[in-house]
């Protein structure tokens, strides 16, 4: 699922049904250094027997504290095993090639519904001040709505409400979570979050709110740029009586915002509000200033006005990012890569990239490196190493050797074989 290069050239990564593992590129083997109970089982998929709320569960991220080099400290987030619905945020000291299960510290819970799928994200990341970064999923299932927002305010349907989680200031799901670690396992709240703490019905952890499924994020630790990646909604043309086709999206950021979901899209495309009743349909949405009717929200109706996303696109061919192609879509935030002529290395990433946004698509399967105009607005486009036929990247970090390490998922969706 994730990754993180340690200091002395091994890689930590995680899998989604519990194993945490070490590879050495001296040896070339891996080890397994821990396996976490987590909620879901592979023996399950394989059987045909997972049930519907445990499709993206399981061991999710994985990023490495500050203090690794003198502490062994990690942070993994997982749906622990039992019957308690939630997500924890976790420290572990690793201690060679084994993580210490003891040792945790459960730093922050996410509570969640495990009725139905989908949509958990958990992809951490660390910027240069310490602050971690945590992205949570809309935890809705958007099967039911034909492709548009699961805004389905009927009794009994809370699964079906992206507006009591990613809409609701009062809620961690559907985020980007930014909280300052201490050495005690506790955190605290640095500022510059998107609520002041002490606001009334909203959480001060919240960086980013209006999140569908951010499956995978990056912070530029030089800059505090928070990049990621934002997995769309399947309609594959827009209708007038409901709202736009579906995107997915790039987005970047070094401040606090809402980002829309489930009320806007894309470069701020509105929505309108569905009636799953009666079918009909009301106003669309002003992305300076949403709103959230639904009975189930429990923060404020009135939301921080909409943010557009850095880049979008649809099923079909993008005419501003031709080079995105088409068909289906899972677009992911890699990191930001700055060519360093002094760095001695044989295996970093060539100046041709330098000061790109790597970005890559688990569907697609390419990885592509996006210049950054001074504006802010997204530059060249180029495809990394096209020459390598990728088996749906899904992880992409960047080691101290300045080369590009990738964990790619496998050509097929849940049992792969591949060599």
């Amino acid at each position: 699922m994730e990754l993180a290069v340690l200091p002395d050239g091994r890689v930590l990564f995680v899998e989604r049904f519990g194993r945490v593992r070490i590879w050495n590129p001296d040896s070339g083997q891996t080890v397994v250094a821990a396996e976490i109970p987590v909620h879901g089982s592979i023996n399950a998929i394989i059987a045909g027997q997972q049930d519907r709320g445990s499709w993206e569960a399981g061991l999710l991220g994985v990023t490495l504290a500050p203090e690794f080099p003198t502490t062994g400290w990690i942070y993994l987030y997982y749906s622990p095993k039992g019957d308690v619905p939630e997500n924890r945020l976790s420290r572990f000291v690793l201690k060679g090639d084994t993580l210490d299960l003891t040792s945790e510290k459960i730093v922050l819970r996410v509570p969640v519904q495990r009725d139905v799928c989908c949509h958990e994200a958990g992809s951490l990341a660390m910027d240069g001040d310490g602050n971690l970064f945590l992205s949570t999923g809309d935890n809705t299932n958007p099967f039911q709505s034909d492709g548009f927002n699961p805004t389905d305010h009927r009794p009994g349907r809370h699964p079906f409400d992206a507006s009591r989680s990613s809409g609701n200031a009062n809620d961690r799901r559907g985020k980007i979570l930014r909280i300052h670690p201490e050495p005690d396992g506790s955190y605290t709240v640095p500022k510059g979050n998107l609520f002041p703490a002490g606001t009334p019905r909203t959480w001060p952890e919240i960086f980013v709110m209006g999140c569908r499924n951010p499956f995978r994020i990056s912070v530029d630790r030089v800059t505090g740029m928070l990049s990621w990646g934002e997995v769309g909604p399947d309609a594959r043309e827009a209708k007038a009586e409901r709202g736009p086709a579906g995107f997915d999206e790039i987005n970047r950021t070094k401040t606090a915002g809402n980002f829309g979901w489930p009320f806007l899209i894309a470069d701020n495309k509105p929505y309108r509000q569905h009636d799953f009743a009666t079918g009909a349909s009301g106003r669309a949405q002003d992305p300076a200033h949403p709103l959230n009717r639904s009975p189930l929200n429990t923060g404020p109706q009135d939301l921080p006005e909409g943010r557009p996303a850095w880049i979008f696109y649809p099923y079909t061919p993008s005419a501003r990012f031709p080079l995105v192609g088409s068909r289906g879509r899972t677009a992911c935030a890699g990191p930001f890569y700055r060519f360093d002529p002094k760095l001695a290395s044989t295996r970093k990433l060539p100046e041709t990239f330098d000061q790109s946004q790597l970005i890559y698509d688990w569907e697609r399967r390419w990885i592509l490196a996006v210049g950054v105009h001074p504006d802010g607005s997204p530059g060249l486009m180029q495809r990394v190493a096209p020459e390598i036929e990728l088996k749906r990247p899904i992880e992409m970090e960047l080691g101290p050797d300045g080369a590009c390490y990738v964990i790619e998922f496998g050509s097929g969706w849940e049992n792969n074989r591949d060599a």
